[in-house]
């Protein structure tokens, strides 16, 4: 039934594509600023909820019998329709949403930070993603659907494309919400391809979702502290260097980043 599989996958998307509630505000009143600024503030806490929703969700695929069924169906309706599905694409979709942050800034659309700053946030959302997904993996040695090795829990493919999706999202859903739906469709388009490849189970996919998103959420988060720390004494913030631990392709390492 490829169409109850293909709706499945389409409900993840709409779920993922973040919603944005843009308040009015009257220029001079101070009541009204002190009231959006509690909407704001909200609101950045709600936009919480959905990753941390998707890591419980991949997590008690271990635990409860009815959600680790979701998984064995969709993986059934895979093998029914699409039994020798494979592609590539995905090793390259799960990137796209960050390029087009550089693509964007090239093409003269300015997002919240410069190049040094924006480079910096997305190399520590990755080192936060890499290194959970290192650890997630290892400890949770899930065997894949297509038995390839124990390395299925969470998806590193789908939270890649969900950090991009998200780092697009940072820089330039303020400025157009198109942007933002454009990433996180290519960040779900990821994900569905990654269970056509029969390389995840749903509830991987799920997980890694959540944990890319909040990977790069935390960046934005703690990126200032780290920054202010490593920054010179007395030095233009603009002109900083940092230095940060990075984690890509089973390595440690350190990434330098200064704007001139």
């Amino acid at each position: 039934m490829p169409f109850m599989f293909l709706k499945r996958i389409f409900i993840i998307l709409m779920m993922l594509v973040p919603v944005r509630i843009i308040a009015q505000q009257a220029p001079g009143q101070d009541s009204v600023t002190s009231v959006q600024s509690g909407h704001q503030y909200n609101n950045a806490l709600i936009s919480y909820i959905p990753p941390v929703a998707f890591i419980t969700y991949g997590v008690l695929s271990f635990h409860i019998k009815g959600i680790r069924q979701i998984d064995y169906d969709i993986h059934n309706d895979r093998q029914a329709d699409h039994p020798n599905f494979k592609t590539n694409i995905d090793d390259i979709t799960q990137f796209v949403p960050a390029i087009m942050v550089y693509g964007l800034n090239i093409a003269g659309v300015k997002g919240k930070h410069n190049f040094a700053d924006r480079t910096a946030l997305y190399v520590l959302s990755e080192g936060i993603f890499a290194g959970t997904t290192f650890i997630t993996k290892r400890a949770s040695n899930r065997l894949r659907p297509n038995g390839a090795d124990r390395n299925s829990f969470p998806s590193g493919h789908t939270g890649n494309a969900f950090a991009s999706a998200e780092f697009l999202n940072q820089e330039y859903g303020d400025i157009s919400p198109w942007y933002s739906v454009a990433g996180y469709t290519l960040a779900a388009t990821t994900a569905t391809l990654r269970i056509y490849n029969n390389a995840h189970w749903f509830s991987d996919v799920v997980a890694g979702a959540g944990i890319g998103i909040l990977s790069t959420k935390l960046s934005y988060l703690l990126y200032p502290v780290i920054k202010k720390q490593f920054s010179h004494k007395g030095q233009d913030p603009a002109t900083g260097a940092i230095i940060m631990p990075t984690y890509q392709d089973h390595m440690f390492g350190l990434v330098f980043v200064q704007t001139l």
